[in-house]
């Protein structure tokens, strides 16, 4: 029996390997670590010919028609996650490829959402950098009680950060598009109309999906609307955000200050001006980067390439 060629991309920090125990594909195919990041259809195109499947990284390695064109070996597509706007899955699947997902670790996002609250109110990094460059205090930090947590998106993960703020003491508020009083109040949020929104926000938080109705929604009207001495946050997706009025806001001080962990081009260039900004906190989009989600999507996707094998995909994307 011909062996299968796997390939594992966006192993940026080479650690996929040591995850979960790859070897019980042995019997069916050959696994390869692949760590590079994104590029070009062409530099893609060579360094995954010949493979029949392909495991990723959610929202890292774009597949779009033009590449999959490009891979006539490829059969089997599997993901992180169940979501993944970096697949044109109706071409996949026009291609005769099978994608399949798998199931995530649900409070990462929102764990890292409040590690980027907390460290940008409290100037953590600045004083850090201070003590370790053997200076002292630098900055004096905000609050959390009593100030108004802004949530743009109230679903899965925009629950448990409105439990956070409320665990805090923080007066939550939020609006989306299908967001009613109803729903809010189930959690003991206050549903606002967005322009309140973005007003009475000391902390917004972004967590939506990104969609033709989201991209773009945080514009420079919207910042425009926010305090001087408030906050922006986001972990959902860079698009989300106009990220030029953004950048602007920043620097006319216009906002505080904001806390990103994505972007609209990942990974963000070297020159980018928010890996300089002082009122930046900036991280690697890392939300969904812990042991618990990593042995999660690994796990899941060598348990799709075993049911695929035998016929019977599991975890199909609709």
């Amino acid at each position: 029996m011909t062996l299968l060629k796997i390939a594992v991309l966006d192993d940026w920090q080479n650690v996929a390997s040591g995850v979960v125990d790859w070897s019980v594909l042995d019997p069916i195919g050959q696994v390869t670590f692949l760590h590079d990041y994104p590029a070009d259809t062409e530099t893609l195109a060579a360094r995954l010919q010949g493979f029949q499947v392909i495991c990723v990284m959610r929202e890292r390695t774009a597949f779009d028609r033009a590449l999959l064109e490009r891979l006539p070996d490829l059969r089997l597509l599997v993901t992180g996650g169940m979501r993944n706007a970096a697949l044109d899955v109706a071409a996949a699947r026009a291609l005769g490829v099978e994608v399949c997902g798998t199931d995530s670790y649900k409070n990462a996002a929102p764990e890292l959402t409040w590690a980027l609250i907390m460290g940008l109110t409290r100037n953590l990094v600045p004083e850090a950098n201070s003590l370790r460059g053997g200076g002292w205090q630098v900055g004096v930090g905000g609050d959390l009680y009593g100030k108004t947590l802004a949530l743009l998106g109230l679903g899965s993960i925009g629950k448990w950060v409105a439990r956070y703020g409320q665990a805090f003491g923080m007066r939550v508020i939020a609006w989306s598009p299908n967001l009613t009083a109803e729903a809010a109040a189930e959690v003991g949020v206050e549903r606002v109309d967005k322009q309140a929104l973005f007003e009475q926000a000391d902390v917004l938080s972004v967590h939506l999906v990104l969609g033709e109705r989201s991209r773009g929604l945080v514009d420079a009207q919207a910042l425009g609307w926010m305090k001087p001495t408030a906050q922006l946050v986001n972990t959902s997706r860079g698009p989300i955000i106009d990220e030029a009025a953004l950048v602007q806001a920043l620097r006319e001080r216009r906002i505080a200050g904001a806390a990103l962990d994505v972007f609209d081009q990942e990974p963000l260039p070297a020159e980018h001006p928010l890996r300089t900004l002082d009122n930046v906190l900036a991280t690697p989009h890392i939300g969904y980067v812990t042991r618990n989600n990593y042995r999660t999507f690994y796990g899941q996707m060598i348990e799709d390439i075993q049911a695929w094998h035998a016929g019977q995909p599991i975890r199909v994307f609709a």
